[in-house]
């Protein structure tokens, strides 16, 4: 649940802590803290907010909670600031207080949003130190090289961004990080396959398309597991890359750019900033990590590999489980790889990121290794003091039968047909609209706004459903006009587009901003809810929050509209009205975008 308006809510804060103060000494000599409980409130005839602290009190003090309450009113009574921002506090049930923010307050608020940038969402400071604060790192997509991008890299990609997004609009230096599967084993096989059967394939950029080389390592993987003499001759080919053998290394890089070619056909359609920084770009650092972790007493040799036991995980007969970070036969893993990028991201420069906080998008079943990872760098002291790593773990893509999204052939799902069939299909019910109307447009028209149409619809379908769960994808539901949709939200900004168009041009500023209707005040509350649900995003990482948050708000403001004359409204209250466009326009771009949605003014 949100609270409202987060600058008042700061406000009222403070005239509580100030009315609660005698209450909060009497508590502190029992033993007990105080919380004034300041939230919404539950029903809108209740007002704005409600204080609930009154009840939690009266059990640690032992008094009456109304008797609290009514003290508690009359010394919000006192306060002045509270009178000029609340008409007066009403008491009910056993002790509740409920407050209603004055109407002028609320348009004070609303004139400090129309003139910010930011809405209203407050841009991170360092007012308490005068060391510059540490970047985020946002580490999502990391699709592997030779394979192609499907619809499981979907989720990790734009939840990533749209994370990424909400951090860079707070203020944060944010760094997203691709860290891609550009080393190990498989390239030992890839390249000794391509030496069998298209040798100029390692020595001549672009001789084979990306379908190719994924067939190639589908093929060579096969070998692998079939053929033992392969199998030695691709591990000795690892040993020759990770020796650095110039050969190899150009047949590696080769691989690798042309694999990166096409990640970025994907990342150009969907809108995405990525630096990459695969895995070979810690291989430098990999000896590192073992040599401190052996320094420190955390290393255990367990039948020839270089373990650490883990704290509190066990396995099924009760023993605590190994963290492999370099095995027997002296090669390395995922699991030493990423602890090599926690040491390095979490290190100043110019020895590394010096981040203070790093947020790793990938799906649910990785989180126990995440989970160990961390244990592992925690116990290592790697992480600083209010330094934070976090896994942002996310579901599966399903098809409409509840099962793991797939082609009729049984494959997963390419991430490029993905693409290309909703933009078909949103092309088609454009054309099918314009047909209707007997509207003609140019056919770059239709294809910029069905590609809009289709890839914001791909995106918002993600992302308006909590990351944390499976979710099934379908077409229909995503492309539609109506419900919790990306289309839905671009026609209500169509239709604003086309209520500015039609009201010309006016300064909101010149007259004072009047409002009468309670269409009209609910709108204003609903717009003034955007700061916190940012901060709400920013903490738990849930895009969908914002999602719900827009839908909303559009919903608010089309009852606002179908209710309440704008264009034809006299003044003042044309321009108070073509204000709150403004300000919804605003909101639910600013909304999108941070979600990585493009925007129409037509469609």
């Amino acid at each position: 649940m949100f609270e409202i308006y987060k600058a008042i809510n700061n406000q009222l804060n403070e005239a509580l802590d100030t009315a609660f103060a005698k209450e909060a000494l009497a508590a502190k000599e029992a033993g007990e803290s105080l919380d004034p409980q300041l939230m919404r409130a539950s029903k809108p005839e209740f007002g704005d907010f409600q204080v609930n602290g009154a009840l939690t009190l009266a059990k640690k003090i032992k008094q009456p909670p109304r008797h609290i309450a009514e003290t508690i009113i009359r010394q919000l009574e006192k306060n002045s600031r509270f009178n000029d921002l609340c008409y007066p506090p009403k008491l009910a049930g056993p002790g509740f207080i409920n407050l209603t923010i004055k109407n002028e307050s609320l348009i004070q608020e609303l004139s400090v949003r129309l003139k910010d940038k930011h809405l209203g969402v407050p841009r991170v400071t360092n007012s308490y130190t005068e060391k510059k604060l540490k970047p985020i790192i946002v580490d999502f997509s990391s699709p592997n090289i030779a394979k192609e991008m499907h619809v499981g890299h979907l989720r990790s990609t734009i939840i990533g961004d749209s994370i990424a997004r909400v951090l860079s609009f707070r203020g944060y230096e944010v760094l997203r990080l691709n860290h891609v599967g550009d080393w190990g084993t498989q390239f030992g096989m890839l390249i000794t396959y391509l030496k069998l059967v298209i040798p100029e394939a390692l020595t001549t950029a672009n001789l084979i398309n990306i379908g190719d080389l994924v067939d190639f390592y589908r093929k060579a993987k096969k070998q692998f597991d079939d053929d033992e003499y392969f199998q030695q001759c691709s591990r000795e080919e690892v040993v020759r890359l990770q020796q650095g053998n110039k050969e190899s290394l150009e047949a590696w890089r080769l691989l690798c750019e042309q694999s990166r070619q096409e990640f970025q056909k994907i990342y150009d359609r969907l809108d995405i900033k990525l630096c990459e920084r695969g895995e070979s770009f810690y291989n430098p650092f990999l000896m590192d990590v073992v040599t401190d972790l052996k320094e420190l007493g955390l290393l255990v040799e367990d039948e020839g590999a270089q373990c650490v036991f883990l704290e509190g995980i066990t396995g099924k007969e009760g023993k605590a489980l190994p963290l492999i970070v370099q095995k027997s036969d002296g090669g390395f893993n995922y699991a030493t790889t990423d602890l090599a990028a926690i040491r390095y991201r979490l290190r100043f420069p110019p020895n590394g990121d010096g981040a203070g906080r790093i947020i790793y998008v990938t799906d649910s079943g990785q989180a126990n290794h995440f989970s160990s990872v961390f244990q592992v760098a925690k116990r290592a002291e790697w992480i600083p003091e209010k330094c934070k790593l976090e896994h942002v773990p996310f579901g599966l893509v399903q098809g409409e039968d509840g099962k793991k999204l797939k082609t009729r052939s049984g494959e997963t799902v390419r991430l490029k047909d993905l693409l290309d069939e909703a933009i078909e299909r949103a092309k088609v019910d454009i054309e099918k609209r314009l047909h209707e109307e007997n509207r003609e447009e140019s056919q770059e028209f239709i294809d910029h706004v069905s590609s809009t149409i289709g890839i914001g619809a791909v995106k918002y379908a993600d992302l308006s459903q909590n990351r944390t769960t499976n979710y099934q994808f379908s077409f229909d539901r995503m492309l539609s006009l109506q419900g919790n949709t990306a289309p839905y939200l671009l026609y209500a900004l169509v239709r604003i587009a086309g209520i500015n168009r039609k009201g010309g041009d006016f300064d909101i500023f010149k007259k004072p901003l009047q409002f009468s209707k309670p269409q009209e005040w609910i709108l204003i509350r609903e717009l003034l809810k955007f700061d916190d649900v940012i901060l709400v995003v920013e903490e738990e990482l849930l895009p969908n929050r914002l999602c719900s948050y827009l839908f909303e708000l559009s919903q608010t403001f089309n009852r606002f509209y179908d209710q309440i004359p704008v264009l034809k409204a006299q003044e003042p209250a044309r321009s108070s009205r073509l204000a709150l466009c403004q300000l919804t326009r605003d909101v639910l771009k600013k909304g999108l975008d941070l979600l990585g949605i493009s925007t129409l003014e037509r469609m």
